[in-house]
């Protein structure tokens, strides 16, 4: 029975890269690497290194499993069912090597395999948020800081800052490639005497072989601030995916409706209120993100071993590395089924801009009395007191300046009307938009 919902609900592509086979078909890589490290030097006959790589392909996962059982020791189980397929030269399997010799250089191929597909599925959401952003920068819609409303903004405007967002999370998935793609070995604390005095063409043949690099100094273990790192970024890039599933949410709420993510012509959304439209795919997204945040803090944890090494990084990274990228993975699938789908509502849109009754334009009459004269401090406490009067006596902002001699004594009816139209005060947006993602 399966108990882990990122096996069933969550399940992606991504789960191939870490099922227990992968994981020791990427052990057995290793293995093969190393006796051909060790027959290139003359430490092993060729046909030995031969013999180990053939006999690699024919290891059953079912078979290391019931090694394991009798013997506790998932490593050397791998080691005794590959030196069994063996007729010749089983001895020279895991020659010199310590487990962690090939479970941390394998780790290095894991994860580097999976950031590569990650780094595409993230690709797909920077394409979506590009073409929204170009498709919407001319889109005005009101601002909302601290939930209130602001000033005139454009959803382009929106859908740029999370694209150039992604665009960082793309740079960091490069860096946590580089910095995760080492392998080592160096035995049992690090110092190579195994190898007696070859311990660096070794390892630098070993690596080669597999396209990662070696990793400078190590115990017994890869260093963890390595694996600490990947696992951040796959935080940032899940805390920029409910960013934005958290906007669209926001914006679905009843009495904003905005936008909202897709909803199927089947699809329920209360199983007792039929009218329901829940923004769930979003709420999920956001459920994730949260799983993943706090898989940092154990990775965290994990760098400060002790000595040369303890087991206490083991077992919880059996849970933190596949579940992060998976997650994360799931997670950027779905962003991109909602992006692609994303519903937007015009009408809503222009009722909110004019809720407030012209007040979210105080900003912009403030500028126009400062250019004609007025202090800015001073300009700022009229409006204040104008936007306040209007709110009291629920009339619009145009209405109470239009009756304030101090204002249009510098500014004309018709200037303030032509003030007060929300779609000219959105600055430089376009061009922001146009600057941060490119033309259509």
């Amino acid at each position: 029975m399966v108990v882990t919902p990122i096996e069933t609900r969550y399940k992606t592509e991504m789960n191939a890269l870490f099922e227990e086979d992968a994981k020791l078909r990427s052990w057995l890589e290793v293995e093969v690497a190393l006796a051909y490290a060790h027959a290139k030097l003359g430490n092993i006959p060729l046909e030995a290194a031969q013999e180990i790589e053939a006999a690699a392909k024919k290891v059953e996962l079912a078979r290391v499993n019931e090694i394991e059982e009798e013997i506790h020791h998932d490593l050397m189980a791998m080691v005794r069912a590959l030196s069994e397929k063996c007729k010749k030269y089983g001895g020279y399997v895991h020659f010199g090597a310590t487990s962690y010799d090939i479970e941390d250089t394998a780790t290095a191929l894991t994860l580097k395999r999976a950031i590569g597909m990650m780094r595409k599925r993230l690709a797909a959401t920077k394409d979506l948020l590009k073409s929204h952003a170009i498709q919407r920068k001319g889109m005005v819609c009101v601002a909302r800081t601290h939930g209130q409303h602001a000033v005139p903004t454009t959803f382009g405007l929106k859908f740029a800052i999370w694209f150039c967002e992604v665009e960082r999370h793309l740079e960091r998935l490069d860096q946590a490639e580089a910095i995760i793609s080492v392998g080592k070995m160096s035995g049992a604390a690090g110092t190579m005497a195994t190898f007696q005095g070859k311990g660096y063409e070794i390892q630098e043949l070993v690596m080669n072989r597999l396209g990662i690099k070696a990793a400078k100094a190590t115990n017994q273990i890869v260093q963890r601030d390595r694996h600490a790192q990947v696992i951040f970024a796959l935080a940032l890039i899940a805390a920029t995916l409910e960013k934005i599933a958290k906007e669209i949410r926001n914006l679905q709420r009843t009495e904003i409706m905005e936008m909202s993510e897709p909803f199927g012509s089947k699809q329920v959304g209360s199983s007792t209120m039929p009218q329901k439209r829940n923004p769930h795919k979003s709420e999920r997204i956001c459920s994730l993100a949260r799983l993943v945040r706090g898989n940092v803090a154990i990775a965290l944890e994990n760098i400060p071993l002790e000595h040369e090494r303890d087991l206490t990084n083991s077992a919880n990274e059996r849970f933190i590395f596949p579940e992060s990228f998976i997650i994360t993975d799931y997670m950027l699938k779905e962003l991109n089924k909602i992006l692609a789908g994303l519903q937007f509502y015009p009408e809503n849109i222009e009722r909110n801009l004019e809720m407030t009754g012209g007040a979210v334009m105080a900003e912009r009459i403030m500028i126009a009395l400062t250019d004609r004269g007025h202090g800015r401090q001073e300009a700022h406490e009229l409006m204040r007191n104008c936007s306040m009067e209007a709110y009291r006596e629920k009339k619009k902002l145009l209405q109470i300046l239009l009756a304030k001699p101090e204002v249009t004594k510098l500014i004309s009816k018709d200037e303030l009307e032509k003030l007060f139209n929300p779609k000219n005060y959105i600055g430089e947006s376009v061009e922001i938009v146009e600057r941060a993602v490119g033309k259509q």
